[in-house]
């Protein structure tokens, strides 16, 4: 299993706004894709704005590829989220995931 990850801080209050888009448009587009697992948003206050940071999984480097193309760690980044970002990373990073681990429910 691949984990890619992607960095962006949006601009102070677009936070929302770029969440609501991943929901109505890429992971709409990523559930259609065959080996496309889930997705966890991580946020955090930052001076600029709101660090989002963004954890695919996927099945293979294959399935990662049918989304991002050939050169799968640049960052896919639409022109309407551009315009939501003070700054956000041009590459992702992909890890091979090694382990899981799931606590109990309390």
């Amino acid at each position: 299993m691949i984990s890619r990850h992607w960095k962006g801080i949006t601009k102070p209050g677009l936070a929302q706004r770029y969440i609501d888009h991943l929901r109505a448009d890429t992971f709409a587009t990523l559930a259609a894709i065959p080996g496309y697992r889930s997705a966890s948003v991580l946020t955090r206050d930052v001076r600029e704005g709101t660090e989002i940071q963004v954890v695919t999984l996927w099945d293979s480097m294959d399935a990662v590829r049918a989304f991002a193309g050939e050169t799968a760690d640049v960052a896919v980044v639409p022109p309407v989220v551009q315009e939501m970002m003070a700054d956000y990373d041009r590459r992702v990073v992909h890890y091979d995931v090694a382990d899981t681990h799931r606590g109990s429910a309390a």
